[in-house]
């Protein structure tokens, strides 16, 4: 190769197809940019917006790539606790640009009433809308698509006995319309109404046939949707052309902030039980146009001990006195739902089966100070099946219903954490959890928490 970067197949001018070697494509020089990745490693709640909260306080850019406003984060700051759904946890950075990418299902009443509910709260979203970005190749989720997300859900139940839980926000049937490519994106939204117009009638037609219980006022949904493209219209953007830009352009901090989590995965999860979209880390790519290459650091967010919403496979589950310790001061109830999070000890098999999908670069370990009160701490490390241990998270529901869980038995702290703020700081033994996560997974943990605040997290490096 020469000095300058052409290929020159060791001959000093070398040339293809007898052009001039000054015509030749030059090998690519490293990424200038590179994304940064937080994603949940358990079924959902594990505090992934705390991290990128912190996160995203040096960002240039925070993205969601996938999921709508079924996921739920929290972030505390100033005393001031706000919820999102639909906008990255970054909005809050008023230096930082928000971008919803294409690979997002936005139910725009949801993202208007999100934005405004967060306004009465604190000064933290002002002017909101002057930093988002919308990609124009996201889809859209419609009214018929939450009502037919809870008929759906009624027949579950009548037919089998058992839902899976959804929260009935509509995000399954937008993405089967998106698969079955009859769904409508933000660009038909904004572009030409009159057709939209026709898109729209015609797929809530599809609905209403699919679904005859289903109740419909189209017309006064599409009066509705008109009033939000104005409002949408300035956010939105040519989401490949703004990733593109943005990662080729000068050095910037670019945040991806995943929704759901590792085991809520379509393809990797425990289906049936899962979500509509792919929130490990190959969502990444597809849902916002990111190269591969561009993959910067992978940052897995793992609850110090493991929780659950709805139904579903749940091996280390409590249900039992610890469980209900652990819910009532973890406030284990969920920020979409309100529903009471099923509650375990922490399951490292799970946690090594996301690692295996996700590459974590390290862990952030968060609630520690909900386990401030045990005596003895229990660690899933290992499942068998008929005695025999399995080498890893089995794909087979029925399999997973039968493993026995081996446990490791830690001795508690019995002392308060919630003050803590170094490492070194922390009890012995609660730093001897810490290790014991670390060890096992053979990825380093970079934070833990111990309170609700961004201040409440520690850093180790």
């Amino acid at each position: 190769m020469a000095a300058d970067g052409v290929v020159t197949n060791g001959r000093e001018q070398a040339s293809l197809n007898g052009e001039p070697d000054a015509k030749r494509a030059r090998v690519p020089a490293e990424p200038r940019n590179q994304v940064t990745v937080v994603l949940g490693a358990q079924w959902g709640d594990e505090g992934k917006g705390k991290v990128v909260d912190l996160l995203a306080m040096d960002a240039d850019i925070v993205c969601r790539c996938q999921g709508g406003n079924n996921a739920g984060h929290t972030v505390v700051v100033d005393g001031v606790e706000y919820d999102f759904h639909l906008l990255p946890s970054g909005v809050l950075n008023r230096n930082a640009i928000s971008f919803i990418g294409n690979g997002v299902v936005i139910h725009l009443p949801g993202l208007f009433e999100e934005a405004e509910k967060n306004l009465k709260k604190g000064k933290g979203l002002q002017g909101w809308e002057e930093r988002l970005k919308i990609s124009d190749r996201a889809h859209i989720v419609f009214d018929f698509h939450q009502a037919a997300d809870g008929i759906q859900e009624q027949q579950r139940q009548q037919q089998a006995g058992k839902n899976l839980g959804t929260t009935k926000k509509g995000i399954g049937p937008a993405y089967s319309s998106k698969a079955a490519r009859s769904g409508l994106r933000v660009c038909d939204l904004i572009s030409d109404f009159s057709a939209f117009s026709c898109k729209f009638r015609a797929l809530a037609g599809q609905f209403q046939e699919m679904y005859p219980t289903l109740v419909l006022d189209v017309e006064a949904e599409l009066e509705q949707l008109k009033g939000y493209a104005e409002r949408l219209r300035p956010l939105v953007t040519d989401g490949v052309y703004f990733m593109h830009t943005a990662l080729q352009g000068s050095p910037k901090k670019i945040l991806v902030e995943g929704a759901n989590a590792a085991l809520l995965d379509i393809d990797f999860g425990t289906y049936p039980f899962v979500t509509s979209s792919n929130c490990t880390v190959g969502g990444v790519c597809t849902g916002l146009g990111v190269p591969p290459r561009h993959m910067g650091r992978v940052y897995g967010v793992v609850k110090a001990y493991t929780t659950r919403v709805g139904v579903g496979a749940f091996p280390t589950e409590q249900d039992n006195e610890i469980g209900a310790l652990l819910q009532a001061r973890g406030r284990e109830f969920g920020v979409t739902t309100g529903r009471p999070r099923r509650c375990g000890w922490l399951d490292l098999v799970l946690v090594q089966y996301a690692h295996m999908i996700n590459g974590f670069t390290a862990l952030a370990l968060t609630k520690l100070d909900i386990l401030d009160t045990l005596k003895e701490i229990k660690v899933g490390v290992a499942y068998t099946v008929n005695g025999q241990t399995i080498p890893s998270f089995p794909a087979n529901l029925d399999t997973l219903s039968q493993v026995s869980v081996q446990y490791e038995t830690l001795p508690g702290w019995e002392c308060s954490t919630e003050g803590v703020r170094s490492f070194g700081d922390l009890p012995p033994k609660a730093q001897a959890y810490v290790r014991f996560v670390e060890n096992y997974l053979q990825v380093p943990v970079k934070w833990i928490g111990v309170g609700k605040s961004r201040e409440s997290m520690i850093k180790l490096f």
